[in-house]
């Protein structure tokens, strides 16, 4: 699955529940994982992304300390949550506080997961972002990538 959008703003609602925008919805499903992100982000998975996500974390070891603090982070965050007849899913405070979520959020698709970023904070990685953007294409055609 491959979204591509433009971010969407939303509120999140008191109960601490935030809406789905409905054309992810059949992609998402009834269940989705929520759990912290890169770059004070948080992450959405549908269910069957997030094993796949979570075997190859298992298959990473636990010999190197760099691996184990990763994926403390990533599986001993992650929350599993219904997505309510409105399209709707529970954002624990703990993500809440580690995103620093306000008022506002973004809601961006990125590839097989979706990314919740505070408003205030999308516009500013995507202002640092755009000035870095000819840099990073030069990186990534270097590995083949672009």
């Amino acid at each position: 699955m491959v979204y591509v959008n433009w971010p969407i703003p939303t509120r999140p609602r008191s109960k601490k529940r935030l809406t789905l925008p409905s054309k992810w919805r059949s992609d998402l499903g009834k269940k989705v994982v929520v759990t912290n992100g890169l770059d004070s982000s948080l992450f959405v998975f549908p269910i069957k992304e997030w094993e796949k996500v979570a075997e190859k974390l298992s298959q990473s070891g636990f010999g190197n300390k760099d691996t184990r603090d990763f994926n403390r982070f990533i599986l001993g965050n992650a929350f599993e949550t219904d997505v309510d007849s409105a399209g709707r899913i529970v954002i624990p405070d703990t993500l809440k506080e580690f995103a620093k979520l306000t008022s506002k959020v973004v809601l961006t698709g990125m590839h097989s997961r979706v990314e919740i970023w505070d408003e205030n904070a999308w516009k500013h990685f995507t202002t640092k972002v755009s000035g870095e953007a000819d840099a990073l294409a030069g990186k990534l055609s270097e590995l083949g990538i672009l």
